[in-house]
């Protein structure tokens, strides 16, 4: 995974949050955690049982699985002490569907040269689509730099606490705004992203991957059910399970043998069944998604010789480049229209030019 050195940031000193588990260890470190759970495990929609551990389990968990993130976590700058609630969104939303090693080169520099929401809003968009590099699903971006804006004109600049005002946020949805809520302002509120749901199946119910794509109403309720009392502690418990999904607990390869909670696994004692559907690999090679990279790659490149990109490419070299080796007929031009429609290129028709926004 990708590393880096904690404190190496140079982020905006206001509106900062210590490392989550750092500050777990600074919170009360002698108090044992207090935690809740209800009496009965409830059922999802699918009818399968939703189990909610005891109290005295959750708490060993805890402890378990804070210990273990304290010498195995991935120490990523962007997780780093003094990462703004600004640096935190960000990195959430780059790192949706993509592996944190190409993340952190490309948010170091987003947070260079924009380290707060008023200097992305303010940005060409021809230059943050640039800057985008090659994370992939480039809308994102977009979407980034409208949330700058609507931080800077509706929010005086600064990231709202509020976990509805931050659902309102163009591109945040539930899981972004659950992770700013906990790992920067530190309320009691579950984070539940794909490794978590898959460790809690585990653990938990006995199964290897959730029953369902998204999050159940059963599930939520027994994540909320055994969060700690105390913020930091909560902070600390959904950082450790997501980066026990993410390097011990994955979902193609666990790595059971070095489990530090093999013995409390429900999956485990049951004897690892393997799950009757199985998840779906999302194919690139040959896909619009890469017809449409290819010609993002073209105007990147225009970018860098013109200023802001407005030299641009023609249309005839647009769809050259979107023409994959053996695709089918139409795609090219599906690509491209889908890009203008999506707004991420500028058609215009009296040069017949293909720019950057």
């Amino acid at each position: 995974g990708a590393t880096g050195t904690r404190g190496s940031i140079q982020c905006p000193a206001h509106n900062t949050a210590p490392h989550p588990v750092g500050a777990r260890r600074a919170h009360n470190a002698a108090a044992a955690p207090v935690l809740r759970a209800t009496a009965t495990a409830p059922a999802d929609t699918l009818g399968r049982m939703i189990r909610t551990p005891e109290p005295a389990e959750a708490a060993a968990l805890l402890d378990a699985l804070t210990s273990w993130y304290d010498h195995n976590g991935r120490d990523v700058p962007m997780r780093a002490d003094g990462v703004t609630p600004w640096g935190t969104l960000v990195f959430e939303v780059m790192s949706q569907q993509t592996p944190l090693v190409r993340v952190a080169p490309v948010w170091l520099r987003w947070m260079r040269l924009w380290p707060a929401p008023a200097d992305l809003a303010d940005a060409p968009t021809a230059d943050v689509l640039v800057e985008w590099s090659t994370l992939g699903y480039p809308s994102r971006a977009l979407r980034l730099q409208q949330c700058a804006t609507r931080i800077r004109d509706a929010h005086g600049g600064a990231v709202p606490t509020d976990h509805a005002q931050l659902l309102d946020l163009p591109g945040v949805g539930g899981y972004t705004a659950a992770a700013l809520a906990s790992f920067q302002f530190h309320q009691r509120i579950a984070v539940l992203d794909v490794n978590i749901r898959r460790v809690a199946s585990r653990l938990f119910d006995g199964i290897e991957l959730p029953a369902s794509s998204a999050p159940t109403k059963a599930e939520r309720e027994r994540a909320e059910a055994v969060l700690p009392e105390d913020g930091h502690e909560c902070a600390a418990w959904n950082l450790a399970l997501m980066e026990f999904g993410a390097l011990v607990c994955t979902q193609r390869s666990p790595d059971c043998p070095a489990c530090p909670i093999r013995e409390r696994c429900r999956w485990a004692g049951r004897g690892y069944p393997r799950a009757a559907k199985r998840p779906r690999t999302q194919q690139w090679r040959g896909t619009d998604r890469q017809a449409r990279g290819r010609v993002l790659a073209a105007l990147r490149a225009a970018h860098s010789t013109a200023p802001r990109g407005r030299a641009g490419i023609s249309r005839a070299e647009a769809l050259r480049a979107a023409t994959l080796p053996g695709a089918e007929e139409g795609q090219a031009q599906r690509a491209l229209a889908s890009l203008i429609a999506d707004r991420l290129v500028a058609y215009d028709e009296a040069s017949s030019r293909i720019t950057l926004p």
